[in-house]
């Protein structure tokens, strides 16, 4: 069997894809397929026509054609299931079997075909493998990844123990001084590594940063790994396309990326006093319902960088009905908080540190109460003749939360192409490299508090769980605000900026 090429084309004959595996020119390919419809007789059932060089085997996909062009003297029974590993490998990169979709994936769809036929000959490979080896899945790049994080959490973690040695050190400094000792160590350890890691550099280098001319390299190449340059090059490869008046179509992930991080951005003016409410959630829920474990856990951090502005009352307006157990940090007077709800240092003499992130005030909801969840999931998959009928429904139970950038994550089986979407209430993006069905909403609030998909593939129920599901807002869960903040001495009110954050750290359903 030697096979000349193989296209993706339309009715008409224009070429979408080509692929040639022996030396052909671009007209000559261009010539064969804009004679392929000609040739075909109607009213024939057939999957082959010949001319006097060349034979075309060819299968439709809706409104185009997956052509093979070879010898005539290639074995038949042979072309044939090539033709159909050809016609499986399509629906692995393209959702909908259109001009448009098949162009935006050309590449993909080269390689593949690349795996399949090699210098005109078939390769003894299935739909699986060809998967994995367009994956690229490298196990050095692995091994190395791993080294790299390791090395970077040792270095954190000596960040961290010379900090304490400073700290130490210079509180060591002001005691023999006679001045008053610093107020070190009073954040937790934060709700994030960004939070801990702004603590540590606070701590040191309290002064402002200054800016470090960049370092010489001497000329010639280097052959040491670069990281990061990738998005640079990029970014200006894109930015030249656009300069030569090319239309740049950015992917769905990219668009999805860029939208979620413009979500939760902070405050436009941020104030000598700056306060931050952080919520995250961890939840699971069973697929036939009922609360496995929910646990949301809270802060209120605290930046003073005016010193004029160190001595402070904050007021916390409390209207958590759920059951959240609160918890003040040990330098803050917890009777006033209980009676009044004030934070306040127990030597209010003293005032809070200059320039760090200081946790106040944390608390602690878990529960197993179905009505607390705030976003319920229902999957209902029924196995049907041709494959599997699965519909999704959403429904959002706390009205006065507002979700941003929903997404809700659907495992697929493998080996089956892409899914049927029916029925849909916002977007959905197939992934087949992760075997997933990414169902997107921009925003879920009380005027969108429900929604459904539908969608038809081959499987079985238990191939659509866990479903996993992310999402952003900027009210938190609890309830558990900052009302106001005054100076301690005169009570005058003192202006503050504020942000609030409730993110996810698990949501699944099992």
């Amino acid at each position: 069997m030697v096979l000349l090429a193989a296209a993706v084309c339309t009715k008409a004959g224009k070429a979408i894809v080509s692929r040639q595996f022996v030396e052909m020119t671009r007209t000559r390919v261009e010539g064969l397929l804009a004679a392929f419809p000609k040739l075909m007789n109607t009213g024939k059932q057939h999957t082959f026509v010949e001319t006097e060089s060349v034979r075309y085997v060819y299968q439709p996909l809706e409104k185009l054609y997956m052509v093979l062009i070879t010898t005539k003297n290639s074995n038949i029974l042979e072309d044939l299931e090539t033709l159909r590993l050809f016609s499986r490998v399509i629906p692995e990169y393209c959702r909908v079997l259109e001009e448009s979709e098949i162009s935006e994936h050309c590449f993909d769809i080269i390689f593949a075909f690349d795996e399949i036929v090699a210098l005109g000959y078939r390769e003894n490979v299935n739909l699986a493998q060809i998967r994995t080896f367009t994956e690229m899945d490298s196990h050095e790049e692995k091994v190395f990844r791993a080294v790299r994080e390791t090395q970077e959490r040792e270095a954190k973690a000596e960040m961290k123990r010379k900090a304490k040695e400073l700290q130490r050190a210079r509180q060591d400094a002001e005691r023999a001084g006679k001045k008053s000792p610093g107020f070190g160590g009073f954040g937790s350890s934060g709700m994030s590594s960004v939070t801990s890691a702004t603590i540590i550099t606070d701590t040191i280098e309290p002064e402002k940063p200054k800016v470090t001319p960049a370092s010489v390299r001497p000329s010639g190449s280097s052959k040491a790994l670069k990281l990061g340059v990738k998005g640079k090059e990029v970014d200006n490869f894109v930015d030249k396309l656009k300069s030569e008046g090319e239309n740049i179509i950015i992917s769905s992930a990219g668009r999805k990326a860029s939208e979620a991080s413009k979500v939760l951005q902070p405050p436009v003016n941020i104030e000598s006093v700056h306060l931050r409410v952080e919520e995250k959630i961890s939840l699971t829920c069973g697929r036939d319902g009922g609360l496995q474990n929910m646990e949301v856990l809270g802060m209120i951090t605290l930046k003073v960088t005016d010193e004029k502005n160190g001595r402070i009352s904050i007021l916390i307006n409390n209207n958590d009905k759920k059951g959240a157990q609160l918890q003040t940090h040990p330098h803050v007077d917890k009777k006033l908080f209980t009676n009044e709800s004030l934070i306040v240092l127990k030597n209010q003499d003293k005032a809070f540190p200059l320039n760090s992130d200081l946790g106040v005030l944390k608390w602690r909801l878990q529960s197993t109460d179905e009505s607390l969840i705030p976003l319920t999931i229902n999957c209902w998959p029924s196995e049907s003749g041709s494959g599997c009928d699965v519909n999704i429904e959403y429904e959002l139970q706390d009205e006065g939360l507002e979700l941003n950038d929903v997404v809700i994550t659907i495992p697929l089986p493998s080996g089956v192409g892409a899914p049927v979407v029916g029925d849909l209430d916002g977007q959905y993006n197939h992934d087949s490299r992760k075997n997933i069905l990414e169902w997107s909403l921009p925003v879920i609030d009380e005027k969108n508090k429900s929604g459904s998909l539908e969608f038809s593939i081959d499987g079985k129920p238990n191939d659509f769980f866990p479903i996993h599901v992310s999402f952003v807002s900027k009210r938190n869960f609890c309830d558990i605000q900052v009302a106001k903040v005054t100076y301690i001495e005169g009570g005058s009110p003192v202006k503050f900026s504020s942000e609030t954050s409730f993110v996810v750290d698990k949501y699944e359903i099992l």
